[in-house]
Formats: C-alpha cells, sequence, structure tokens
C-alpha cells in the first residue's frame, strides 16, 4: 500500500488496513463488510440495515448496555452506516483507548447474538426510520429517482425496506443472513491514528479469537465487479404526491461506475454543473434568479453501474421554470462543453476537497477501507491528483454528452397530483 499505509491478510482472508498519523491523540477504526443492500432477495429487502442495528444489541460476552458504556466512558463514540453496496461498524476514541475499540467493535460484528426479543424492538425502530424518512420528502425525492432508473432491481430499493419486506422478516432470516455473508474474506478492518501496525493487527487477532470470524485459510474476496452491466429503465417521469411546501425535483439518468476511467472527467463535471456556488446551476437558478435556496448536481458511482442527476428544492408553482432552466443547462454542457476557466476551477475543487476531507482520523480510516474493499488497492494521494490534472475539457465534453444528450428520468415529491407533471 501506499502512502504510509500498512496491509496484513490474515489466514481467513480478513484483511487489516492502517495509517499511522503521529501527530493526532485519537484513532479511528472501522469494520467494513462487503456486503450491501444489492445482495438482497425481494425476501430480505432491509435485512443489511435491519443486521446493522441488531450487531450493537449484545454478544455472549456484551449487553446492548456494555457495548456503548465502555465506548463512552472514555469519551469515544461508535455508530454505524449501510449502503447498497457494504455496511460499516466505527469507531473513533483517544490513541490510548484503541484496544477497548477493537475488542468492543470485533465483538460485536462477529459474534452478535440476535437476540428474537431485540429483533421486535429494532423492528418497531425500523419502521419509525422509514416513516421518518417519508416525512423528509427531500430525501425521499431521491429514492424515487433511483428506482426511476432501475425499477426493481436493488439498486432501485430503498437501503432500509419498507414496512411491507420489515415487518414479517423473522429471527433466523435474520441469522442466516448474517452467517451467509459476514465471512472473513469480504471484511477489511481499518484504522488511522496514532497507532502502530503490528499492535493493531495483535489486537485484531486477539479480538477474533474464538469467534465466527476465525476460520480457516481462504482468499480475500476481490472487489466487486458485477457480472455485466446493470440495465436501467427507459427514461420515464415519476410523481408522487406529497402536501409539502416545496417541490423536490431530481433530473438525471444512468451515470458511470467506479471503475470507469472516466469517473476523474465526472468528477470535474460535477463541479463546473452544480457543485457549488460558483457553479452554473447555483448561478443560476439561485444567484440570479432566486428561484431556489438549494440546487445542486451530483454522481453516485456503484461497481457496474452509476447515477446523475441535477436536484432542486423550489416553491411549487416555479417548479417548471426551475425544470425549464436545468434541462436548458445540462443541453448545453452537452452540446458545447466547459470553458478553459472552469476546467481549471473544477480540477482545483476537486482536488482541494479530496484532500482537505484526510484532515482527520476519520476519514484517512475510510478512504483506507473503500479503497482496499471497493478497489483493490490505495490509490496514492499524489497520483489521485495527477488523475485529476489529466483531465481535459474534450474529456469533460465527451461525458457531458454521453450522460446528458440522452433522454433523461425526472422525479418529482410535491404537492402535484401522482403521475402528473407540475404545471
Amino acid at each position: 500500500m501506499r502512502d504510509g499505509a500498512k496491509k496484513t491478510v490474515l489466514p481467513s482472508g480478513l484483511r487489516i488496513v492502517t495509517e499511522a498519523i503521529p501527530t493526532t491523540r485519537s484513532a479511528a477504526l472501522g469494520i467494513w463488510v462487503g456486503i450491501g443492500s444489492r445482495d438482497e432477495t425481494p425476501a430480505l429487502h432491509g435485512a443489511s440495515h435491519f443486521l446493522e442495528h441488531l450487531l450493537f444489541k449484545g454478544t455472549h460476552k456484551r449487553t446492548a448496555l456494555d457495548i456503548s458504556a465502555e465506548i463512552e466512558a472514555v469519551g469515544g463514540e461508535t455508530n454505524a452506516f449501510t449502503t447498497k453496496e457494504y455496511t460499516c461498524y466505527y469507531a473513533r476514541v483517544l490513541d490510548a483507548d484503541l484496544p477497548l475499540a477493537v475488542d468492543v467493535l470485533v465483538d460485536a460484528v462477529a459474534d452478535s447474538i440476535l437476540d428474537p426479543a431485540d429483533v421486535e424492538t429494532e423492528r418497531g425502530v425500523i419502521l419509525e426510520e422509514i416513516a421518518m424518512h417519508e416525512d423528509e420528502p427531500g430525501d425521499e425525492v431521491h429514492d424515487v429517482f433511483a428506482e426511476a432508473i432501475y425499477g426493481d432491481h436493488p439498486l432501485g430499493r430503498l437501503i432500509s425496506g419498507t414496512p411491507e419486506s420489515i415487518t414479517p422478516m423473522t429471527r433466523d432470516q435474520i441469522n442466516r443472513f448474517y452467517r451467509r455473508h459476514y465471512k472473513a474474506p469480504e471484511i477489511v478492518i481499518a484504522a488511522a491514528g496514532n497507532l502502530d501496525h503490528a499492535t493493531v493487527v495483535r489486537l485484531v487477532r486477539k479480538a477474533l479469537a474464538g469467534t465466527p470470524l476465525d476460520t480457516g485459510p481462504a482468499d480475500p474476496a476481490p472487489p466487486r465487479q458485477g457480472n455485466k452491466r446493470v440495465r436501467v429503465r427507459k427514461a420515464q417521469n415519476v410523481v408522487l404526491h406529497r402536501d409539502t411546501e416545496q417541490a423536490h425535483i431530481v433530473l438525471g439518468g444512468a451515470g458511470l461506475g467506479r471503475h470507469d476511467d472516466r469517473r476523474f472527467a465526472v468528477g470535474v463535471l460535477n463541479n463546473v454543473l452544480g457543485g457549488g456556488m460558483s457553479s452554473r446551476l447555483f448561478q443560476e437558478i439561485r444567484e440570479k434568479r432566486g428561484l431556489a435556496y438549494s440546487v445542486y448536481s451530483y454522481a453516485g458511482q456503484y461497481a457496474d453501474s452509476g447515477l446523475v442527476g441535477v436536484y432542486a428544492g423550489c416553491a411549487p408553482a416555479k417548479a417548471r421554470e426551475v425544470l425549464d432552466l436545468i434541462r436548458a443547462e445540462l443541453s448545453r454542457i452537452a452540446a458545447d462543453g466547459i470553458t478553459p476557466e472552469e476546467l481549471s476551477r473544477g480540477k482545483g475543487m476537486a482536488k482541494g476537497s479530496y484532500v482537505l476531507g484526510l484532515e482527520d482520523t476519520g476519514s484517512r480510516m475510510s478512504r483506507l477501507a473503500k479503497s482496499e474493499l471497493l478497489h483493490g488497492d490505495l490509490m496514492g494521494v499524489d497520483e489521485l491528483l495527477g488523475q485529476v490534472d489529466a483531465v481535459t475539457a474534450d474529456q469533460v465534453h465527451a461525458v457531458a454528452t454521453a450522460l446528458f444528450a440522452q433522454p433523461l428520468s425526472l422525479a418529482v415529491v410535491g404537492p402535484f397530483d401522482s403521475g402528473e407533471l407540475p404545471a
């Protein structure tokens, strides 16, 4: 590995990657599992997220209170999150308390008991979480957009599951999912901060001893590639009725996968289009016309597919005007590309945000884990900045044409009749 990072592969196939940052007095630890919501069958829709909740509820050695209290007693913090392609459990503590964090977090992930009573408690919590999400139309519209692109493919489903899938899910189903997918070759344990690599490896080995992850020889799982490119739906308009004060709009389409070399050009394009206050969309829609408070573009990448979209939140009466302006800007950038000044600014934003995003142990830990889990290697900072520097205006123009000179899908959440576009 590069940039001072170190890696050890245990005989079980579990990987340990670390980066020593002697100037800090903290350490961040993450256990990353290469399993997410896209790995679920329809009957297990939401199982990854359900399991994320349950793994903090108790092991053979600790109760749920023990897990949280031991970390909080030293001023640390723990949390977890689920995505469509991986799940992460993490802790951040003082450097002297890293041994405790390793012991607690490995225990929780490797040896949870999934008590039936806890399953029922967390089922209620998750159903409330789903209901809460539906009360946030600015978030919900992105889920509507993903479904418009991917349909019933797992990438188009909610990570949390739905009431229809969560309510009947049994403890045995979740436990089978847990033991089938949480295997050592699928796991990367990453740590960054004031630490010693050999010590972290020793701590992890000790914490794993005797757990279901303490298994026989195996090779690490390779990065997810996808068997073939994900099929996407034909462009369509989806309008979801909600009694909201704002209209929430996402316009876009299928993007690029994370292994596509054009992803660096997409990053520059996104910055120019809607990545900041100097971007075209922000200037045109908010600064010049005052039509929206929030307007931005984004690009999401999976192993074998991706999304590109533009979001805007505006008064319902202004939705058509805002949508027309977004369409006009996408057509213009697809037809004409970007200026030399925009290219320079877009590169500078990409490089600056990346480097500034590595200022704390948590982000450094995440970089290590994602590089190993998703790419199989750590691209050095200088190499990554070099890739951004190498992007040309012609490359940005070509990728803009490929992404936006195609029929685009529209998702709208707001006070409109379902199925009808805002007038």
